[in-house]
Parts: C-alpha cells; sequence; structure tokens
C-alpha cells in the first residue's frame, strides 16, 4: 500500500551521518524529506521541492540559518515556512542567537524522536491554521489584507501573563522579563486562574510546569477556552525532559522551554511568538469584517439578500422542530421612482437609508429586516401568530408613512408610503413531495402578496394565510 506523506521538510546539514539520522527519524513519521548541504544553490531548491518546514544546522559551509531564513522571506510563497535550528544539546549561546535570528524554534543535537516529532506536528499544525486563514482571507487576490511577505508584522503592547507554582517564583520573573519587555506583565497563581480570565484575555501565557497531569490538563483547558484559544503560552520546564517536552507541545503549547527560566530566552520567543499573533489576529478581524461586508448592504447597513435568504432557510428549519409558525414579508416603497426622478438618485439614496432606519427601529419582535433589491425589504418573523405578524406589519407601515422625509439640501418634505406582502407560514407549508427549496415557493407567495396590496392601492398591508 503507498505511504501518504504528512508534508515535506527541508533538511539542512554538511554533515551526511546527520542528514541521514533526521531522514530515518522524519520518513519513519511518514514525511517526505529533502535534502541540501548549503546555502549556494538553496534558492531554486526551495522553490522545487517547496518545504512546509526546514530543519537547519545553524552553521552551514557558506552561511547560516540566518541567511536560509533572508532568502525565504524574500519569498512571499515561502515566508511563512517554519524553519528549526539544530545547535549541540548544551549551547546555550548558539540557542540563544538563533532565537535571536527570528528563527521559529531551536532543537538540540542529538535530536530524540518524540520531541523532534512532536515539535514537527506543532510547527506545520500552526502552519496549517495560518495557511486557512490566508487562504479565506484572500489578501492577495482582493487586497483585504497585507501579502503574506509582511508575516512578522509589528506586535502591540502586549498583555502577558505569568503562571508560576509559587507567588514568590512569580514575583522574580515577572522582575526579570520586566527589564526585558516592552509588554504589561502580571504574575498569578497556580491553580488560581481567576486573574487570568477575568478582564480582557492575555496575549501569552508563560506558565510552569511540573511533571503532574495537572499541568497538562491545565494546557489543554486554556486551549480549548475560546478566551485563550489564540493565546501564545510558553511552557517552562525545570529540567531537560524531552518526553514531557513532547507531550506539553501536543497539549498545545507554542513553544517549550527547557532546563528552568531563562529570562533571554523566554523574552525572545515571546517577541517572535506575540509577532506572529498579532498578524493572525488582524487577518481573523479583516476575516471578520469581510464576512460581515459580504452580508451587509453598504448603502443602508441592513441585511443584504444573501443573508436574508439564509436567515430565512434558518427560521423554517426552526419551525420545523419547534411546531410553530413564522411570517416572511416583502415590503417596497411606493412610488421610489418618481422620488429618483424629480429629486435625483442622492436623493433616493437618503430615503432608502432613511426607511432603512425606521424599519430597524419599528421592529419590536425577534427577526430581521433585509434590503433585497432597490427599493425593497424583506422581514422574517420568527416563532409568531398571525396576530402578532399583522400588528408588526401595520407598525412597519405606520414607521414610514406617519412623517414626510426631510432632504438635507432640500426644503421640500418627501411623503413616503410601504406596501407589505404578508406570508404567514406554518410547518406543514415546509414539506411538500418533491420539492426541495420550500422557502422560495414561500417568498413567491409573499411577493404575490405585495402585488394585490400594490393593486388595491399601496400603503397597506396584503396577508396570505398560507403558501398554497
Amino acid at each position: 500500500m503507498e505511504m501518504s506523506v504528512q508534508g515535506t521538510i527541508l533538511v539542512l546539514d554538511d554533515v551526511s551521518t546527520n542528514r541521514i539520522m533526521l531522514k530515518v527519524q522524519l520518513t519513519a513519521a511518514w514525511y517526505h524529506v529533502v535534502q541540501g548541504e548549503k546555502v549556494a544553490g538553496i534558492a531554486a531548491l526551495l522553490r522545487r521541492t517547496r518545504p512546509d518546514l526546514v530543519l537547519t544546522a545553524q552553521t552551514l559551509p557558506d552561511g547560516t540559518a540566518k541567511d536560509i531564513k533572508r532568502l525565504m522571506q524574500a519569498d512571499p510563497t515561502l515566508a511563512d515556512v517554519p524553519i528549526v535550528a539544530i545547535v549541540p544539546q548544551n549551547d546555550k549561546a548558539a540557542r540563544l542567537r538563533a532565537l535571536s535570528d527570528g528563527l521559529d524554534d531551536v532543537l538540540g543535537y542529538p535530536l530524540k524522536d518524540t520531541l523532534l516529532l512532536a515539535r514537527v506536528r506543532s510547527l506545520l499544525r500552526a502552519r496549517a491554521d495560518r495557511q486557512e486563514l490566508d487562504v479565506k482571507d484572500g489578501s492577495q487576490s482582493i487586497g483585504f489584507a497585507e501579502p503574506t511577505a509582511a508575516f512578522f508584522a509589528p506586535a502591540h503592547i502586549a498583555r502577558i501573563a505569568i503562571l508560576s507554582q509559587s507567588a514568590r517564583t512569580g514575583a522574580l520573573w515577572k522582575t526579570a522579563l520586566g527589564g526585558k519587555t516592552r509588554h504589561h506583565l502580571s504574575n498569578h497563581t497556580l491553580p488560581n486562574l481567576q486573574g487570568v480570565f477575568s478582564g480582557k484575555p492575555p496575549d501569552a501565557i508563560v506558565v510552569e510546569l511540573e511533571k503532574d497531569v495537572a499541568g497538562l490538563k491545565l494546557l489543554a483547558d486554556l486551549r480549548s477556552r475560546g478566551a485563550t484559544r489564540h493565546t501564545v503560552l510558553i511552557a517552562v520546564l525545570a529540567d531537560e525532559d524531552a518526553d514531557l517536552a513532547a507531550e506539553v507541545l501536543d497539549r498545545g503549547a507554542d513553544a517549550v522551554c527547557l532546563g528552568g527560566f531563562n529570562t533571554d530566552e523566554i523574552s525572545l520567543r515571546l517577541e517572535t511568538q506575540i509577532a506572529r499573533k498579532t498578524r493572525d489576529d488582524r487577518l481573523r478581524a479583516t476575516l471578520r469584517k469581510g464576512l460581515a461586508e459580504s452580508l451587509t448592504d453598504p448603502l443602508t447597513g441592513l441585511h443584504n439578500r444573501r443573508f436574508a435568504m439564509r436567515a430565512l432557510d434558518q427560521i423554517a428549519r426552526q419551525s420545523l422542530r419547534s411546531g410553530r409558525g413564522f411570517a416572511v414579508m416583502l415590503a417596497d416603497l411606493d412610488h421610489f421612482k418618481a422620488i429618483n426622478d424629480r429629486f435625483g438618485h442622492a436623493a433616493g439614496d437618503l430615503v432608502l437609508s432613511e426607511a432603512a432606519r425606521r424599519l430597524e427601529a419599528a421592529m419590536v419582535r425577534p427577526g430581521f429586516v433585509a434590503r433585497i433589491g432597490g427599493e425593497e425589504f424583506m422581514i422574517g418573523l420568527p416563532d409568531i401568530s398571525s396576530k402578532q405578524a399583522l400588528r408588526q406589519a401595520d407598525r412597519i407601515c405606520e414607521s414610514i408613512c406617519h412623517e414626510p422625509f426631510q432632504l438635507c439640501d432640500h426644503p421640500t418634505l418627501i411623503p413616503v408610503t410601504i406596501s407589505i406582502g404578508l406570508n404567514l407560514c406554518a410547518p406543514p407549508d415546509l414539506v411538500k413531495a418533491d420539492e426541495s427549496d420550500p422557502v422560495t415557493r414561500l417568498i413567491r407567495s409573499a411577493d404575490k402578496a405585495l402585488y394585490a396590496a400594490k393593486k388595491a392601492g399601496r400603503n397597506q398591508v396584503y396577508l396570505r394565510q398560507s403558501a398554497a
């Protein structure tokens, strides 16, 4: 049976035995491994193989891991690929140098399988999440956000919480980090998390973990909560326990510091991780904004047709579950073309905006108001009786006609009225043989009611009791 490859990893090292050992470890975990020995020619290799992660010796015959990073940052399609430096096990200076160069992580050689593979899984998982944001955002095609090349966006002043086993340890860590970082620090004692969850959630948490189940449960809990799901989690382990570090990474930690608290290492990791989080937060905000805009009418600020159709479908499904009826209204401003012809389209836009404001203000029951085109609006009302629906429709009519519309640059007051077609829907109306889209039929029924209201003289509500 053909092996399913989990990702492509580029291994760079001029020592062949190191490359061979890494390849054995990684291919056993079903990763595709590509190998290189030096910086020269690496650009072509990167373009050809498009790795998902790079493991590189910190020093190569003709350059360093920092040079590899610089090459990859210059290519927007590779700028978010994680780069991990491999350094001698006890060389703390080399570890700090790799982190200060902006590399995603640094591992000590010889590498234990469990820790290596856990770090690979963690980095690839984080990259997949970022790629999903980029794909959904579509920033390079529609211009919503900065391109991938701007990966390390300047980070804001972040809130960092320190969780320690004792108050004394937390105070010492806070003092030490305070001299190294510009971010706001607070310290809390485990297992009391009240301070962490009160107020705005922290951007990063530095947590002291011991070799017990409680610490692993804490990480899983922090990663699963909505408030801290995207918070940077940096774990500090007192010992060089590779197995525990691997478990910590698999439970959701973004980084692990082995051998106890090291101020320089943690401050460097915080800067890299917070910069990454800042960019991801901006992408998420852009996505939320883009989604809202895709469901909003730009002129009136009401929901648009796309939203209305989805919302009405949900109301219909809810009606089937609850057994209670709902209402759909189509409303149309009367003689709107005459307003445009007499006063101009700018005046017509003002009338539409004011009509939208009045419609929303007239809604006294749960439901939605949407502009679905031109001067036409849709109103959906769940869980409502015929008497309640008629009262709501009459209130909408009154909101439009009770007071003329004032144009800001014209002395004339414009009288405006509205006609409404109201369709009362019961669950049996939604179940008909050989029908895949009952909602469209219900809308057509409301449209017929609107036509009848227009034909009867406008400025009124016309009711249809069923969708038949």
